[in-house]
This record gives C-alpha cells, structure tokens and sequence, in this order.
C-alpha cells in the first residue's frame, strides 16, 4: 500500500494507548510513527483528528476537528508537528533516517519560501549532516528553528542557507528540550531569584552564613541517602565543600573525574574514570544473576562524544538568558541518562544542579539550596521522574546480558540520551528550588534566629559554657520541647524542677511550638 493513502486509515488503538473514540485518524508524529515504524519512544502527547466539532484533550491525547486534518502526506504531516507539537529530534532524526529523501525533496520544492518547509530543511541537514540537492534559500525572512510559543529556545545563530534561526538550546552531540507548560510558566513568573534576595537582604550575614554551612551538610548529606547510603561524617563534609564550590569552575571531562575521586572514598572494588564496559540501573536475577534493569546506560563508546556535547551545551546555556532551573534540568538529568562512570553518578547528577544555578547566578554567591534534601523528601515523585524517559526507553534497546552480569547494547542507541523532552524534569527540579527558597531557606534562618534567642535567655539565667548549652537545646530540641527523664537524671541532675521547667516555657515561646 502507498504510505500516503495509509494517512487517512482511521484507528482505535496506537501502540497500546486506547484513542477516545472510534474512527479517529493519527496526524503530526503519531502518523509519522504509524506508517515509517520510528523506532523511538513517544511524545508526552500525541495528537489525532475528529470528526467531532471540538478541539479537546484526553489523558494523552489531543484532539483536533478535521479542519486541521493535514493531507495524506509526509510533508503535510511534518508541518502539522512542527506548527502543533513541535520540534522532537528523536523523531525526526527516526524519521530522516527511514525516508527516501526525494520525498522530502518533493515537499521543499513544493514550498520552498514556507516556514516548516525551511524548518524542516534546515533540522534535516542539522541532524543528518546530510546536504540535499538545494540552492540556498533567498528572500524570505528568518524564521526560528524552534518556536518558542511551545518551546524554550537557546540563543539563536543564523543559517543563511535556510534563512532559520538555529535557536535549538543545545548542539548535534547534547540537545534536550522542554516544553513551555502552566506549571513552568508559573514558575519563572515568580521570579524566584528575587525572593532570594529580598529574604537575604533582611538578614545578617554573620546568620546568612551559618544557615548557608547546615545547608550545605544538609544537601550533601541527603544526597547520599538518596543512593541509599548514610555516610560518615568526614566523608560528608567532604562531598559538603566539592558542593559548596559549585559553580567555581568550568565543566570539563577532567572537572567530572575529579568530582568522581571526591564522591567515591574507596576505589579498590570500583572502576574509576569513565566506563569502558555496558552500565545499568536495576537488580539481578537471585537464581542466574542476570541483569534486570530499569534504566539501561548509554553505550561506553559513545560516552566521550555525548559528555563532550554536553559540556559545550552548558556552555552555551550559562552564556546566554536561558532559565538558569531549567538549564539544570537538562544538563544534570541528561548526565544521569548517560550515566558515564561505574559509581557516584547520582551525587554528580545533583551536583550538577547546583553548579548550572551557581554558574547562572541564581543563587547568591556562598549559599546552596539543599535541593538533595527536598528530592529526598519527595523520593517517590524524583523516581518516577526518572523512570518517565528511561522505563519507556528499555523497548528501544537491544541488549545481552555478559557472563559478568552486566549488560552489552547490541543496537545505535546514543540519540537516545541526546534529545529527550526534559519538561517533566524541569518541571519536578523547579518544585524542588521552589520549596527551598520559600519554606527550607526561611525555616533554618527561623530556627537560627529562635536558636541565638534560646541561647541569650540561657546565659541570661544560667552560668554554662558554650558545649553544655548546645547539649541543653539539642535535648530539647529532639524532644518536642521537653527535657527526657534521662537527661534530668544524667546530663542536667543539677537542675531543680522549677528551672527545668522555666526553660521548657522558653524554649516552648522562642520556638512557637
């Protein structure tokens, strides 16, 4: 059957996801997909016409009425996702790659002043490499690779030859991209960075500083526990200050080894540097040890040139006016997809946050947000943030297990890692930062402020050095204001009842319990 006349096939289920109502034809990437067969996971939303007379949206679908139906063809089809759904490199670069390029030939020609026919031109040679058969593209105005009415786009360079604005946010080797959203939208509208400032600007810096000092163990210390490991306290405080220096220097492949030899203490049972095997995230088999992944690494060879792309993409990014959280997103996410080192990825990953925020100046010079702390407290949502993109990724990999237990990729997979919508990441990581600077910040700078209070009052009534003081809150502090049986007995015996009970009414009115 011509490609072009399976266009107009209505259909009831795609790729297991139930359309919601009968005889509904598939249009932009969900035909594209449909008929080329693009071995590529889907888009968060796919789109499909009606012969209904309502536009609606219905779990993961939008639904348009047929006076948006596109002709049965592979140009039309193309223009529709890109005016509708966007640029999806994954796809297209699926789709570049099946097609016979006298088709795509045809559609420019066909147009060749248009705007999705030179959008379309131009990510053709952008992502293939491949120059087509065309004269340079003349006196038509520029127009943007990336519409920016449905996606962040990066700072633009022309192509004069397809008179577009190359204004994807990354490059050929790294290029994830977001969506604009109501919830992400909201965000930057908040402008968040000054609620920082306005918070610190009534503060002194002497609190300013020791609130920016637990913030930073909190993080590195919650950063661990997200690996599910409870570290000791050198060994944190070390992994502390690598945090609290983020943002310093540039990202280099050296810089990430560097990070590497601060997160991994004992390096004798792990292979350190970049991998030189397979990688995955999951558990073996109890019975044959085989793996059982649920996020498969990208392929060990292809890891310099995606790091390498990654590394000139937060170039770019912290050069320009990009949203510093959304930066972050894209570049600390997109490390953890890689996944490059045998350990220590994770910690690296939110390592990485703070750097792009730090790198941007969204946060103030010499505080970390405790980002990890957050994550931690929302560990379920972060998981299944995760697992968004690499569960749905695990059937577009083919694999072997080795005798080893790891895993050997037997296909092309490194586009993969290199073009994923990061909305949901930005999305998660912006509710992350969003909580730190309007309740984590304003908390311990409370608790701080209420602490030097409690401490005042203590001196005030009480002749006790500094370490007794310390003790004496910290015991009230882990029982809800009251002070144990145990310590009236051991640490504080010396206590009469009356005082004991005028610093639990103190502690009780600083603290607002």
């Amino acid at each position: 059957m011509n490609k072009n006349n399976r266009f107009s096939e209505t259909i009831t289920v795609f790729q297991g996801y139930t359309l919601p109502e009968p005889d509904l034809q598939l249009a932009g990437y969900s035909a594209l997909t449909n008929i080329y067969d693009l071995n590529a996971p889907l888009p968060n939303q796919l789109c499909a016409i009606s012969k209904q007379h309502r536009n609606y949206t219905e779990g993961k679908w939008r639904i348009f009425t047929k006076r948006y139906k596109p002709d049965d063809t592979l140009g039309a089809h193309l223009s529709f996702a890109l005016k509708y759904e966007g640029v999806n490199l994954l796809l297209l670069k699926s789709l570049f790659n099946v097609i016979d390029s006298e088709v795509l030939l045809d559609f420019i020609r066909e147009e060749p002043t248009g705007r999705y026919t030179r959008r379309t031109w131009f990510l053709y040679e952008w992502l293939t490499e491949r120059v087509l058969p065309l004269d340079d593209a003349s006196s038509s105005n520029y127009v943007d690779a990336v519409d920016t009415k449905l996606q962040y786009g990066g700072p633009s360079v022309f192509s004069k030859r397809h008179r577009v604005r190359n204004n994807l946010p990354g490059t050929k080797e790294f290029c994830p991209l977001v969506f604009k959203t109501e919830t992400l939208e909201a965000f930057r509208n908040d402008n968040l960075d000054e609620q920082v400032d306005k918070t610190l600007g009534a503060i002194h810096k002497d609190l300013i500083t020791r609130a920016a000092a637990f913030m930073l163990l909190k993080d590195s210390k919650a950063s661990f526990a997200i690996e599910g490991e409870s570290p000791q306290q050198d060994r944190a405080e070390r992994w502390g200050r690598a945090i609290g220096q983020a943002g310093e220097k540039d990202l280099t492949p050296k810089e990430l080894l560097r990070l590497q030899e601060l997160v991994i203490k004992d390096d004798r049972f792990i292979n350190m540097g970049f991998r030189k095997e397979g990688g995955f995230v999951g558990m073996h088999d109890r019975k044959s040890g085989s793996p059982i992944p649920d996020h498969i690494s990208a392929k060990w060879e292809d890891i310099p040139e995606l790091i390498n792309g990654l590394i000139e993409t937060n170039q770019n990014l912290v050069d320009h006016d990009f949203d510093p959280v959304i930066a972050a997103a894209m570049l600390s996410f997109g490390f953890v997809f890689i996944h490059p080192f045998e350990d220590g990825n994770g910690r690296i990953h939110r390592y990485l946050i703070h750097h792009v925020l730090s790198k941007m100046n969204f946060a103030p010079k010499g505080l970390i947000f405790p980002v990890s702390a957050v994550i931690l407290e929302r560990i379920d949502e972060y998981r299944e943030v995760l697992e968004s993109y690499s569960k749905p990724l695990l059937d577009f990999i083919e694999w072997k297990a080795t005798p080893e237990g790891n895993v050997e990729v037997l296909n092309e997979t490194k586009d993969y890692y290199r073009f994923f919508d990061a909305t949901k990441h930005a999305e998660f990581l912006y509710k992350c930062v969003e909580h730190t600077i309007t309740v984590t910040l304003p908390e311990e700078v409370e608790y701080l402020e209420s602490h030097d209070k409690m401490r005042s009052f203590i001196q005030y009534h009480f002749d006790m050095p500094d370490k007794t003081m310390e003790n004496l809150i910290g015991f009230l502090r882990q029982n809800d204001g009251s002070l144990s049986n145990r310590a009236k007995k051991k640490e504080f015996a010396d206590l009469t009842n009356e005082e004991v009970r005028i610093l639990e009414e103190a502690y009780s009115e600083i603290f607002k319990q």
